[in-house]
């Protein structure tokens, strides 16, 4: 252990050592630190405290949201031409579905539903903000005589007696049932479109007072079902602040019982907290000066950067208590701290903001946002924790320490044995590695790309198990849009472009999936009823461009009505063809777009008819075509910066390809794991191998680094290898469960994505610090400046 001490202690030549006088004579311990570094320690206290001062400011106009239009691809043309067609036609999801279930051994024509269901329509009618209500006690077959358009009703509560004769109109009638009414006739939809991107605040009192006046109704809430791109945004927003508070109070009592273990001092456990507390302040403050908001992902930023934030604090804190223990001074042992892991801590901090800086590759804004302020809050970390950390150390007595440690402490012994058992088993760590590798990278090509509309939600999250409830009983959530665009000197009106449009709905609804779908035909098709009495043998196009015309002289009589402005332009230059279905999630849509795309250039005349695809669920599905770009993107600027650090370093491409390898082989693993559990990637998981990489690599860095400073005094390489080991082991093992048990957190998250995120990179860390303990000191002996006779007399020394 004599060289051991020898070697901790080699950082102390050459430190300047000045004034630093002990008052040991009380047997205290205390430490009398001279006035200007005393007041130098105020001055920086007092700084900082303005700075967390000015960023409480901040942080307490944060607010929560949850935007489903910011996981667009931002940038990409087909959100622009989106942007525009919604301008002319609005958005495909300002709609709010409620569905009610008749009482059980009914059906919804029983007179007394039917009079709750008008009611509710009323009601909500009558709300702020709501712009237009579908409903069956609403619907209505119109009938055009002389000069007047009469809407005779489709149901009629009041009327017993015509209960047979209305659900038979009822199921023959198109557009009803499996859209308002369900197939089974157990079960109504009432459709109300709301104003355009409406906020958290009043889409909450709309749901609110909604289900206020169910409660008022007596409706039980199993037997009503609300979905739509407001009822998501309400629960996830409310979810979000439930879960932040959850994962950081238990993350705060994880750590600081991991901490209270480390170190057995108070100081020890609070100091770091403190850190990284006023860390995660300063990243939220700079957060919301930006103007961003806390969504699905930047709520995983204070968390994230409670776990990761550890690692410099617990490197300096842990390298400070062995100089003490080897009977330094404070002001020394201080210095050797901060000077040994400046160095490791700068070069971590940089490597791990990369890693959260390449998300900003992404064209997804909440992983953008995410990955820019996570960054800039790891580089904060830093700052606080070489200016704060080392204040208060300054302005805090000696410790007491139990036994000095003239010979080695009590980790020296477990990571000797570590060391001397990895190297007598190099091979059997070799080969084991590869093979693990081998079968990991198998399992990996298993990984598909894939993503529905609520895939953070788990299968019987009663939000997911309500919008199941419209695919089950109804045409589906998941809207689809097609712009439709006459040939210049044509309109939407003329015969043989309905005829087309005509086409295209057939093949959408045979061969698509859609169960609902309306487009300008059905508004030529619904006043050829009206005009013929409304009955339903009249619901065709017309035979004849001279019957076409003497319509289309009718149509001024309805253009009016909001369905008619929805679906196309008062001069017929455009119209929009829209319908519902089940979420078939990203991979199976991608196949129904390639199979319409070619219908569409096969089957559609484009000199008489152009169409183009659009709509919400279309620009989300489009977001895994940029998902594995953006990720190898991301890796590959992590690992060209982690090359260019060690190169710059070591000046060797053998010790580049030794360093990367302990933290590419986790990675791989993890994938492995991913494609043997069968998770898809998505917009969620998408970050999770830049995110580990960026971590995992702190240690590594932190290793090679101290390696770099010990075989400035040292010229055998096993000796300093060996003394490396032993000097940064603790910090690697105490950092990583740290990190592995913060990340565990997340795994108790109501949102896929977020259970994840925890489960994967953790394993990812354990992994990794399994792979620096092991692979990484066998391959610095194996590659770097290689002295096979070294190595071979020294390992049976240690065996002995």
């Amino acid at each position: 252990m004599a060289e051991t001490r020898a070697a901790v202690a080699l950082p102390l030549r050459g430190l300047p050592r000045g004034p630093f006088p002990f008052n040991d004579a009380r047997g205290s311990g205390a430490v009398l630190v001279s006035m200007p570094l005393r007041k130098l320690a105020y001055l920086t206290l007092l700084a900082l405290g303005l700075l967390t001062a000015l960023a409480v400011f901040f942080v307490a106009q944060l607010r929560f949201n949850y935007n489903f239009n910011d996981f667009y691809p931002a940038g990409d043309p087909d959100l622009d031409y989106y942007e525009e067609y919604s301008g002319r036609f609005g958005n495909d999801n300002d709609y709010v579905l409620l569905g009610l279930e008749a009482p059980a051994g009914q059906t919804v024509f029983e007179p007394r539903f039917l009079t709750k269901v008008d009611s509710l329509t009323r009601f909500i009618r009558a709300r702020r903000h709501v712009t237009q209500v579908s409903s069956p006690t609403t619907a209505s077959n119109p009938v055009v005589e002389g000069l007047g358009v009469f809407n005779v009703p489709y149901l009629h509560p009041q009327e017993p007696e015509r209960r047979a004769q209305d659900s038979a109109l009822v199921y023959r009638t198109p557009g009803l049932v499996g859209n308002l009414i369900s197939r089974d006739a157990r079960a109504v939809t009432i459709l109300f479109q709301t104003s355009p991107n409406l906020s958290k605040p009043p889409g909450d009192s709309l749901l609110t007072a909604v289900r206020t006046e169910l409660a008022r109704q007596g409706i039980p809430e199993n037997e009503y079902h609300l979905a739509g791109k407001m009822v998501a945004q309400s629960v996830f927003v409310d979810r979000l602040q439930l879960e932040l508070m959850v994962f950081m109070s238990l993350s705060v009592v994880l750590v600081t019982g991991l901490l209270w273990l480390t170190f057995r001092t108070w100081w020890g456990m609070v100091l770091p907290l403190v850190v990284v507390l006023g860390s995660i302040l300063w990243g939220l403050g700079v957060m919301s000066a930006f103007g961003v908001s806390i969504d699905l992902m930047t709520a995983l930023l204070p968390v994230m950067l409670f776990v990761v934030g550890m690692s410099d604090t617990i490197h300096i804190i842990t390298r400070y208590v062995t100089e003490l223990g080897y009977g330094a001074s404070k002001r020394d042992s201080l210095l050797i701290a901060l000077k040994e892991s400046g160095f490791g801590s700068g070069l971590s901090a940089l490597t791990t903001s990369i890693g959260f800086f390449t998300l900003m590759t992404s064209t997804i804004r909440p992983i953008y946002n995410f990955g820019l302020f996570t960054g800039i809050a790891v580089l904060l970390t830093f700052a606080l924790s070489f200016t704060l950390l080392p204040a208060m150390l300054v302005l805090l007595r000696k410790p007491q320490l139990r036994v000095p440690r003239e010979t080695g402490h009590s980790w020296d012994g477990v990571l000797g044995r570590m060391f001397r058992t990895v190297l007598a088993r190099r091979h059997w760590v070799v080969a084991i590695s590869g093979l693990v590798l081998v079968l990991s990278v198998a399992s990996a090509s298993r990984i598909r790309i894939n993503s529905a509309l609520l895939d953070d939600l788990s299968k019987n999250d009663p939000v997911k198990l309500d919008f199941k409830f419209f695919e089950r009983q109804f045409a589906g959530v998941r809207p689809f849009e097609l712009d439709l665009k006459p040939a210049p000197s044509r309109t939407l009106y003329d015969l043989q472009v309905l005829r087309q449009t005509e086409q295209i709905e057939n093949y959408l609804q045979k061969d698509y999936g859609l169960n609902f779908v309306a487009s300008p035909v059905t508004l030529i098709k619904s006043v050829r009823k009206a005009l013929n009495g409304g009955l339903l043998e009249e619901y065709r196009l017309p035979d004849s461009e001279a019957e076409l015309q003497r319509l289309l002289r009718k149509v001024k009589l309805f253009r009016k009505k909001p369905e008619f402005r929805a679906l196309a332009l008062p001069d017929g230059s455009e119209g929009r063809l829209t319908g519902r279905m089940p979420d078939v999630g990203s991979v199976r849509a991608g196949q129904l777009n390639a199979g319409l795309r070619r219908f569409l250039r096969t089957s559609v005349d484009s000199t008489v008819l152009q169409t183009r695809l659009t709509g919400s669920a279309n620009l989300i599905d489009k977001n895994n075509e940029t998902l594995t770009r953006n990720m190898i993107t991301g890796m590959s600027i992590d690992i060209l910066m982690v090359t260019l650090i060690v190169l710059a370093l070591f000046r060797s491409v053998r010790m580049t390809v030794v360093v990367l390898i302990p933290n590419l082989v986790p990675i791989l693993i993890v994938a492995g794991v991913m494609g043997a559990a069968g998770v898809s990637m998505k917009v969620s998981t998408s970050i999770i191998f830049t995110i580990a990489f960026g971590i995992a690599v702190d240690d590594t860095i932190h290793f090679i680094s101290k390696l770099k400073l010990v075989l400035l005094q040292e010229p055998s390489l096993f000796k300093a290898v060996r003394k490396t080991y032993l000097m940064a082991g603790k910090a690697v093992i105490v950092t990583s469960l740290i990190l592995v048990g913060g990340f565990s957190t997340l795994i108790f998250s109501s949102f896929d994505g977020t259970f994840y995120v925890g489960l994967l990179i953790g394993l990812t860390l354990l992994f990794g610090v399994v792979a620096e303990l092991t692979l990484l000191p066998i391959l610095i002996l194996a590659f770097y400046r290689h002295k096979p006779r070294e190595i071979r007399e020294q390992i049976p020394a240690l065996g002995g």
